[in-house]
């Protein structure tokens, strides 16, 4: 008891300091406050997540704000089910955690508490303000950006109205109130939303500059959710693509994985493409793509892409190894014919040197984790192994773990146009056939593929004297 009304009073006198100091910055949109009720936006309470409105009932009866944001929120309104739930309070994030025995403090850059229902995770973030709040924290952390306008850190505290300012696009400002079950809008986000339209809140340029990734997240949600970038919110994203290259590569791979791997990836590509954000993701894929090419690189991208799309659809399991594989097999392909060219390397170890080259200079704009970069290899490794299916050969590679993804992945290069002789069609009827009819297969391919060995020469010897 004596705890919650502590943590109510820190939340007064901290509420006071915010609105005698807040003010936003970069932007020109005054934050009036316009309420949906509930017979206008018509959001089924079914369809709440449970524990995300235990979250926001805890916090408001421990006197703070609480409310469901951004995401769920736009996608309840597009009658779409929300991949999780957002809560946004007033309460610092230490005075959010106090309140949850299962929650858990992250982040330097963007503070938050995590609270853990079994295996739901709800995330809690403190309203915030803008950087040049005189706000002082509790933990006197305030916001940091470089001399670029990008943000550092980001731990500058604020009122509902200031955080919804600062949030990125105004269909993702929207505030949830269970108490009321009202809608909050505070940048005219619910008629961009019935208009499909997505539009950068405050000064686009500027906003963009605070944080790169928006061009992407733009990218993005244009693609998830079908709808057209505003003129003025697109218009600084291809002059301001290459800032993409200060973001740390291990974000980036995050991005990658929510722009492919969400359902969406065919129509990500294009926008990434058109927007000339894709370059700055895949510098080297990009270069390969620019030249005269004698395979179809960009149509196996395209199909990979597609193929991810149609799996996930089909609520099927995807790997990133995979998509990378195909994403990066064409340049890795040429580095391995030049490597042969000119060093006459033999095609196997050509390949492993090319793989190396090529995934060392990509992880310098996305990070590939271990557990995938070794997948990879394997992938590519037995695209040169399935060609050779003489003897025992093709039923020794239908166990190695990989086989499967390096199947699809043979499949994907003949579907695309690359001409390989049939051979997907055969692994694909040696897969269908039993066991006699495996031999058959087998048998009947002679000894094309079999490798000639080589005869040691004797050694001469020497005449007994």
């Amino acid at each position: 008891m004596l705890k919650s009304i502590s943590l109510a009073l820190n939340k007064v006198f901290a509420g006071r300091k915010n609105q005698d100091s807040s003010h936003i910055e970069d932007t020109d949109i005054p934050a009036k406050k316009r309420l949906i009720k509930e017979e206008e936006h018509k959001i089924p309470r079914r369809y709440l997540d449970d524990n995300a409105l235990k979250v926001a009932y805890r916090l408001q009866d421990a006197g703070f704000e609480g409310y469901l944001v951004g995401g769920c929120i736009r996608d309840l309104l597009l009658q779409k089910k929300p991949k999780d739930f957002d809560v946004a309070t007033d309460a610092h994030p230490e005075e959010a955690a106090e309140l949850f025995r299962r929650s858990r403090l992250i982040g330097r850059r963007f503070k938050l508490v995590h609270v853990r229902f079994g295996r739901d995770l709800i995330e809690v973030a403190t309203f915030r303000a803008g950087h040049d709040s005189q706000t002082e924290n509790s933990d006197n952390e305030q916001g940091k950006q470089c001399d670029s306008g990008m943000i550092l850190r980001d731990n500058v505290y604020g009122t509902i109205e200031d955080d919804a300012l600062r949030r990125d696009f105004t269909v993702n400002a929207l505030y949830y109130c269970p108490k009321d079950h009202c809608v909050y809008d505070f940048t005219n986000g619910y008629e961009d939303l019935q208009q499909g339209i997505l539009r950068m809140i405050g000064d686009p340029e500027a906003r963009y500059k605070e944080d790169p990734v928006r061009m992407l997240r733009a990218a993005r949600f244009a693609a998830k959710l079908d709808f057209r970038i505003d003129p003025d919110s697109e218009k600084p994203i291809i002059p301001l693509a290459p800032m993409l290259k200060r973001i740390a590569p291990a974000r980036l791979f995050d991005e990658v994985l929510k722009l492919f791997q969400s359902g969406h990836a065919v129509k990500s590509y294009q926008q990434l493409q058109r927007l000339e954000l894709f370059e700055p993701l895949f510098p080297l894929v990009q270069r390969t793509l620019q030249q005269p090419l004698a395979v179809p690189m960009e149509t196996l991208i395209h199909n990979a892409l597609k193929n991810t799309d149609r799996r996930l659809a089909q609520r099927k399991s995807v790997t990133p190894a995979f998509l990378f594989a195909a994403i990066l097999w064409y340049p890795t392909q040429l580095r391995m014919q030049q490597l042969m060219k000119e060093r006459k390397m033999p095609p196997l170890p050509a390949l492993h040197e090319a793989a190396h080259n090529i995934l060392d200079e990509q992880v310098k704009s996305t990070a590939i984790p271990r557990r995938f970069s070794t997948p990879i290899r394997e992938i590519w490794d037995l695209q040169l192994r399935l060609p050779r299916r003489q003897g025992n050969r093709a039923a020794r590679l239908m166990e190695h773990p990989r086989f499967r993804a390096a199947y699809d992945l043979l499949l994907l290069r003949e579907s695309s146009g690359e001409d390989l002789g049939g051979l997907s069609q055969w692994w694909t009827d040696y897969q269908n056939a039993n066991e006699q009819g495996r031999d058959s297969m087998v048998h009947s391919l002679g000894n094309s593929d079999k490798p000639k060995r080589r005869r040691r020469s004797k050694p001469r010897r020497e005449a007994r004297q």
